[in-house]
């Protein structure tokens, strides 16, 4: 059974930094691309990163490129999104994400399956 633990939210200031982690059980980690997802209330998902099962690849929504860092460590079994200079729009529930075949990549949302309950992350001065 798919199973991915989301920490790391929080509220923070305008321009400080987070770290999300998201721990994954019960299916061969190394062998699926990873991402995260935010929504905010009221507004439809959106993908902002995702990662292929080697970390060779990584894609990003526009609004983070250059604020955001996806990584992962398969040792751990845990994907990571590194967060800085967050700006209010970025409030909203990030959830971590799986895809729903292995050894597949894409930045397409549809063709993630799987996801946690999501970490809250506030951005307010």
């Amino acid at each position: 059974q798919v199973h991915l633990v989301e920490s790391g939210g929080g509220l923070v200031q305008p321009g400080g930094s987070l770290r999300l982690s998201c721990a994954g059980s019960g299916f061969n980690f190394n062998e699926y691309a990873m991402g995260w997802y935010r929504q905010a209330p009221g507004r439809e998902r959106e993908l902002v990163a995702v990662i292929s099962s080697s970390s060779i690849l990584t894609d990003y929504t526009d609004s983070v490129k250059g604020r955001f860092a996806i990584s992962r460590d398969n040792a751990k079994n845990t994907v990571y999104l590194q967060m800085s200079n967050l700006q209010p729009a970025d409030t909203a529930m990030y959830h971590c994400t799986m895809h729903g075949r292995n050894h597949h990549y894409s930045a397409d949302l549809s063709d993630y399956s799987y996801w946690g309950q999501g970490t809250q992350v506030t951005v307010s001065s």
